[in-house]
């Protein structure tokens, strides 16, 4: 194994202290991207809206055979 000096080790640590830096600033980007919730509803208006209407579909269908099973 080769002996690297103190001012080697000194600047490994430095540059792995900057590259960690770097990606820790990414990393909590992406975690803020991902968990903005108001862009993600924005992102998928659509498949919210789907959801939506088939949730709303479910409730009144169950409604209506309640009101069925009510008068047999």
């Amino acid at each position: 194994m080769a002996q690297r000096s103190a001012a080697e080790i000194r600047n490994s640590i430095e540059a792995n202290r900057a590259e960690l830096a770097v990606s820790l600033t990414h990393l909590h980007g992406e975690v803020a991207r991902i968990t903005d919730w108001r862009s993600q509803l924005q992102r998928h208006q659509r498949e919210v809206a789907i959801a939506g209407a088939a949730l709303v579909g479910m409730i009144v269908l169950r409604g209506r055979r309640r009101r069925r099973r009510r008068a047999a």
